[in-house]
């Protein structure tokens, strides 16, 4: 089977991945997950160079740093796909005690988890820190990180981009999840974000913009044009444009499903969407 059929396999996997957990304890964050999924799906299995095994430092290998912390299930779906941890775990998502909370934790253990990521705006910070340790370390690994659009209106981040361009952190690739969509509306109404490839150009960081996030040769093909572009004495930034609840029909495009779960009903439209390929857990 050619590898990019295996990855759409991976992804259709994955959707359901997401869809079950979030209805299983009727909690959690299905739409910002399903629009990432062909961004993570490729990341992780196709551009990311890493290690087997897991530790805390990540030396000699690629890091990844998820911002918007909520979109915690397409996370945990596709490393767990990885072999990070059991398929079955993912049936403790959001359960007390479990190791998969509703955002990504570090306090139990998580293999492939490096930062909490609850509180949005941090994580380009992470990020920006994490490129700068592979460069003292001499280690010429790269870090990626993914930052919601909605998430941008948090005035950290753009002090932590000032920082990484003046500073030519040149090993970081930073996405954005450009879905328009934010748990209270259109991003568009509820703060409105202007040009944010003007934006990241102004700040000094070199841009890409990826018209469709939901197509996964497009995903690799500019993830792999973004690495070609480091080391070169600015960060790496995609906007990368995808689509709220994509594969799930009645939740695409729409905020109204970024912090909702199906129910028994829904869940069955959902799975019968994206027919099983790999096995559930």
């Amino acid at each position: 089977m050619p590898k990019s059929q295996d990855l759409q396999d991976l992804i259709v996997q994955v959707r359901r991945d997401i869809v079950r957990m979030v209805h299983n304890v009727n909690s959690g964050h299905p739409g910002g997950s399903l629009g990432c999924t062909e961004f993570l799906v490729a990341l992780y299995n196709e551009v990311m160079e890493l290690k087997d095994g897991f530790d805390m430092d990540g030396i000699g290998e690629d890091l990844f740093f998820l911002s918007n912390g909520h979109i915690s299930p397409v996370y945990y779906s596709v490393l767990a796909r990885r072999g990070y941890f059991p398929i079955e775990e993912l049936n403790t998502f959001r359960l007390i005690d479990s190791r998969l909370q509703g955002h990504p934790t570090t306090h139990e253990g998580l293999p492939g988890v490096r930062i909490a990521s609850g509180s949005l705006g941090q994580g380009m910070s992470v990020a920006v820190g994490a490129a700068q340790a592979k460069k003292l370390n001499k280690d010429p690994h790269l870090v990626f990180s993914l930052h919601g659009d909605g998430e941008l209106q948090e005035g950290q981040n753009w002090e932590a981009i000032m920082y990484a361009a003046g500073k030519k952190v040149d090993n970081l690739i930073a996405t954005i999840d450009r879905n328009g969509q934010q748990i209270d509306g259109p991003t568009e109404e509820v703060m409105p974000m202007g040009d944010l490839k003007a934006k990241f150009l102004a700040f000094g960081w070199d841009v890409l913009e990826l018209e469709d996030g939901n197509d996964l040769q497009a995903v690799i093909d500019t993830l792999h044009e973004a690495k070609n572009r480091t080391g070169k004495g600015k960060p790496v930034c995609i906007i990368m444009h995808t689509e709220m609840g994509h594969g799930v029909d009645f939740m695409m495009g729409t905020h109204a499903w970024h912090g909702k779960a199906p129910n028994d009903e829904q869940l069955a439209t959902a799975l019968a969407q994206n027919p099983e390929t790999l096995g559930d857990y």
